[in-house]
């Protein structure tokens, strides 16, 4: 409610200074009110931009290779369907994925847009990124317009080329691992790359790196800065990947 900051204020005020002190508290409470408005809109219209950046990025990406194909088309209603999309929402990202596809499309100046309201949101930033790459790679390729279109994104993002190639390795990594299920062999292999650390690794150091990337990707906290409720359930599945992965490198350790 925007009048809570000042009424509590005024309440305050009064308590410990009568009608001077309420008349204080309500314009710290009115400044308080503002403050909290202004937060929430922006942390909407965040969730709004991240989540029409995506659909038309996607699209951008689908167009890469030359034309968007059928494959590409299930691709999006596939991710759709898994976020559980209402029909406004799905019409919404439809509507943002033929938008991408257009040949006049400003994917610099929509990533940039997007950048700049995730200010300090890196982690944000950083999710963004991951779904473009699952989408880039979801084929199995990674034709080298979609690559290109990658390093586009990521640079706007600021993320550097060895940021991008890690993050392109540890997606490999992640699709492996949860194709083959939690085993040994090569598939303890990519837990080791799902989690970014060697197997050389002390177990110190498997536990920071998977408190690191569970801290990253945890669901409420980017849901917080910026990710739309609908793409919850990719974070998710993302937290549960590195989860299964730091319980395969523990079992195979011996680590409690």
């Amino acid at each position: 409610m925007k009048y809570k900051g000042k009424l509590f204020g005024f309440l305050i005020g009064f308590m410990f200074g009568k009608i001077f002190g309420a008349l204080l508290g309500l314009v710290v409470g009115h400044w308080l009110d503002k403050k909290f408005a202004r937060a929430v809109g922006n942390a909407s219209k965040r969730q709004q931009v991240f989540f029409n950046t995506t659909f038309a990025v996607m699209g951008h990406v689908a167009k890469a290779s030359g034309q968007v194909t059928e494959a590409d088309i299930r691709l999006a209603s596939g991710l759709m369907d898994q976020l559980r999309l209402d029909n406004d929402a799905r019409r919404q990202a439809q509507q943002s994925f033929r938008d991408g596809k257009a040949a006049d499309f400003d994917l610099k100046g929509n990533l940039r847009a997007f950048r700049l309201l995730s200010v300090g949101r890196n982690d944000l930033l950083q999710m963004f990124l991951e779904i473009q790459i699952q989408v880039a790679l979801a084929d199995g390729e990674l034709h080298p317009n979609e690559l290109k279109i990658l390093r586009t994104v990521a640079a706007e993002l600021g993320f550097s080329e060895q940021a991008l190639e890690m993050l392109l390795g540890r997606w490999q990594a992640e699709f492996n691992f949860a194709r083959k299920g939690n085993g040994g062999g090569s598939t303890l292999k990519d837990a080791y790359v799902l989690l970014g650390i060697e197997e050389s690794a002390t177990d110190q150091d498997v536990k920071k790196a998977y408190r690191k990337l569970m801290n990253e990707h945890h669901p409420d906290k980017l849901v917080a800065k910026g990710l739309p409720q609908e793409m919850m359930e990719l974070a998710k599945r993302k937290a549960q990947d590195i989860q299964a992965a730091y319980e395969a490198v523990k079992a195979a350790r011996g680590m409690r």
